[in-house]
């Protein structure tokens, strides 16, 4: 059996997912599961099939669906999910190079089975770290964010991205950019949340005197550091750490709890039920 993830993104209209499921039924396709949307006359979908080798035709598939997508005036693209070997990562990164660079050890030392195909940032700081572990690196100015993204989808689709990782990159992906990799984003968050969601999470934890701190890997999803969490990691703040110490201690954590995150999601089939991850 083959499996594939179909996004569909464009101006609600009527019939989309009677036109999308019948042309997925005509070329064998069984439909696993679907979820749709509509926000503010945007309507949005993902949708997993599933296709038995004797209906497996790749180039068809995408072909029909293309063919689809221009009839409906909308963006249809389907992934079709491995069902051997290593999936694709792409790594966003902005300025702080401990998170990308956990990442990329991990992939070096053999316990994080994945192939970073790509590392993308805001900024040429990084550019570095991606030469040193032999990861293509590309710079993508962030102040206008249509055109950003609008270049980063394209970027993704190229390298054939199958998931994506924000170590620390500090820009935030609109609903339209998220619903192309629908719990296939996951992101790392200084902090316990719901606790402390936003910037400066770290300094909000040490001037509320808070005694427990930590870090959460989640997906990304449409609302601001409020994806279902997939790990977490904490450590306790003693009267006499600095924030520096805190900030020190928690990156360390950060690391931790994002390869085991992405170490989940690889191994694992992770299931998002009513916002909850699960291990299935």
């Amino acid at each position: 059996m083959r499996v594939g993830t179909v996004t569909v993104i464009g101006r609600d209209k009527t019939g989309v997912v009677a036109r999308v499921t019948h042309c997925l039924f005509e070329q064998g396709a069984n439909i696993m599961a679907l979820e749709e949307q509509v926000t503010r006359g945007q309507f949005s979908m993902t949708l997993q099939a599933s296709w038995p080798a004797a209906k497996w035709n790749p180039r068809s598939i995408q072909t029909r669906l293309t063919a689809l997508a221009k009839t409906l005036g909308m963006e249809i693209e389907v992934n079709f999910n491995p069902s051997h070997g290593r999936q694709r990562m792409a790594v966003f990164a902005s300025l702080e190079p401990h998170a990308p660079e956990g990442l990329l050890e991990a992939v070096a030392a053999g316990t994080l089975k994945a192939d970073p195909v790509i590392m993308l940032s805001n900024h040429r700081s990084l550019q570095k770290v991606a030469r040193s572990h032999g990861v293509p690196f590309k710079h993508i100015e962030w102040h206008r964010r249509k055109e950003a993204e609008e270049q980063t989808l394209q970027l993704l689709k190229q390298h054939q991205v199958d998931f994506i990782v924000l170590a620390r990159f500090m820009k935030i992906l609109s609903p339209s950019f998220v619903w192309h990799f629908k719990h296939r984003i996951i992101n790392i968050h200084p902090s316990l949340l719901p606790s402390f969601p936003g910037p400066n999470a770290y300094r909000q934890a040490y001037e509320h005197g808070v005694k427990i701190a930590g870090v959460t890997a989640h997906f990304v999803n449409m609302h601001l550091d409020e994806g279902p969490i997939i790990a977490q990691e904490s450590f306790p703040i003693t009267p006499k750490m600095s924030l520096a110490d805190v900030v020190k201690t928690g990156q360390k954590k950060e690391t931790k709890a994002l390869v085991r995150a992405v170490r989940l999601f690889l191994t694992k089939r992770l299931d998002v039920h009513w916002g909850t991850v699960k291990e299935v």
